[in-house]
């Protein structure tokens, strides 16, 4: 009887969202887990706050909930290090380099490319590389030089929530060179320890399915935004309805049906921009994909058109608070913020802003920054309500109608309750219901 294979030691690379936030979940379940980055400044800061002996409230580099509490935990099975030859003794390492896009949703993979140079040569000729950062079709069977096994993962990052779904997947879709041919020993282990499928298929399939999620996902958010708007004009309110459609089981109970300021975030309008170049190389018909591209746009400016046509187009010296910068809750990005969309179109206006985790010289304008949101309220004529940070939802309408001057409140994700509000004599305007 042979002995059970030892448990293999998992790397990471690329200490950005993406690497660290799935490195952390690695050392989670169990796994001795390198989290590697060239960077010695960035590898410098990691420890330099666990060393000022934060280590109930470790600062990392991202903001996730419970993710600085996840790492403190499982402390003793991480190496944190910017020197490559520790990754000589891991079994599987990860690329995992967050890909930023441009303003048109262009792919920037140079961060890939430079890493990749550094850590293929130092890790073992027996180990298995997978980049895990999202890259187009035909990448990852374009790269040479790599000793060992090579394969592509999709990784599974949404920001506010993602070391619950690194921790909790729902399937592993996995590119190879073979799909037929099983996954190295080391790779099947690590996978099969978070209990769920694992599918594998070519390279450009697993590339390519990526970005057909997200499609699908853009298709649910085309429906919900286009039909709320629908409802602000004939008297119906799409809270009501979007509870029929996820009882529809074609449709489904965790359907993108909550309407919203446009896509955001970087990674959905990446891979409608992708699409749209592939099919114009390719001769295919995309047009679907410019309408929602096009849907989106027109979304990012409901809120600077309401609070225009509603308080500055009659008092343009008007007070505007506007409270959250990130792009949605619990994260720290702002990449295709609605919020710094809002404030691109308030030029000249009195504003003054507030976000949890995001500084206020973040905003494309100059604005005041208040210490809390209450501090925001006060005063102000029209109040917009950005982002869905769980304490906004803490907040009193009562209390915010004797803050404020005015009585308009933008609320385009409900994040205060609205028959409170209502009742507090404010002005509430909310996505997907008539208002007068």
């Amino acid at each position: 009887m042979t002995d059970p294979m030892p448990s293999p030691v998992i790397a990471y690379c690329g200490m950005t969202h993406l690497g660290l936030v799935s490195g952390i979940a690695a050392a989670a379940k169990g796994f001795d887990t390198i989290l590697f980055d060239p960077d010695a400044d960035l590898i410098g800061r990691i420890r330099g706050r666990e060393l000022a002996g934060k280590l109930h409230g470790v600062e990392l580099p991202v903001s996730e909930p419970d993710l600085d509490a996840t790492y403190v935990a499982n402390r003793n099975r991480i190496t944190v290090t910017a020197d490559p030859a520790d990754l000589a003794r891991a079994d599987v390492v990860y690329l995992a380099p967050d890909v930023p896009t441009d303003d048109s949703g262009t792919s920037d993979l140079s961060a890939v490319e430079e890493l990749l140079a550094v850590v293929a040569p130092a890790i073992g000729e027996a180990a298995t590389l997978v980049i895990l950062s999202q890259v187009p079709p035909g990448f990852t069977r374009g790269i040479k030089g790599v000793r060992g096994p090579l394969y592509y993962q999709v990784e599974t990052l949404v920001f506010g929530i993602a070391l619950h779904r690194a921790l909790e997947p729902e399937r592993y879709i996995v590119g190879c060179g073979d799909p037929e041919a099983p996954l190295p020993a080391a790779m099947r282990t690590y996978l099969e320890a978070f209990g769920c499928p694992i599918l594998p298929m070519r390279y450009e399939s697993a590339e390519l399915a990526k970005i057909s999620i997200n499609m699908c996902l853009v298709a649910s958010v085309g429906v919900a935004n286009t039909m709320a708007e629908l409802c602000e004009h004939v008297g119906a309110d799409w809270s009501e309805i979007a509870p029929a459609l996820k009882l529809d089981r074609r449709i489904g109970a965790y359907s993108y049906l909550a309407p919203g300021l446009g896509l955001a975030g970087g990674n959905l309008e990446r891979d409608l921009a992708t699409v749209m170049r592939l099919g114009a190389a390719h001769k295919t018909d995309t047009g679907i994909v410019k309408a929602w591209v096009e849907n989106s746009a027109w979304r990012k400016g409901w809120a600077a058109r309401a609070v225009k046509a509603r308080v500055l187009d009659g008092n343009p010296s008007a007070r505007v608070a506007v409270l959250g910068l990130a792009y949605k809750q619990d994260t720290h990005s702002t990449k295709n913020s609605p919020s710094l969309a809002l404030l691109a179109e308030l030029t000249d206006v009195d504003v003054v802003v507030h976000d949890p985790v995001v500084p206020a010289s973040a905003a494309p304008i100059a604005v005041e920054s208040a210490d809390g949101p209450m501090a925001a309220v006060t005063g102000a004529d029209a109040l917009c309500i950005m982002t869905p940070w769980s304490p906004y939802k803490a907040l009193d309408p009562r209390q915010i109608a004797d803050a404020m001057r005015g009585r308009v409140v933008l609320d385009p994700y409900r994040v205060l309750d609205e028959k409170d509000a209502l009742a507090a004599g404010l002005d509430y305007v909310t996505l997907g219901v008539t208002r007068n």
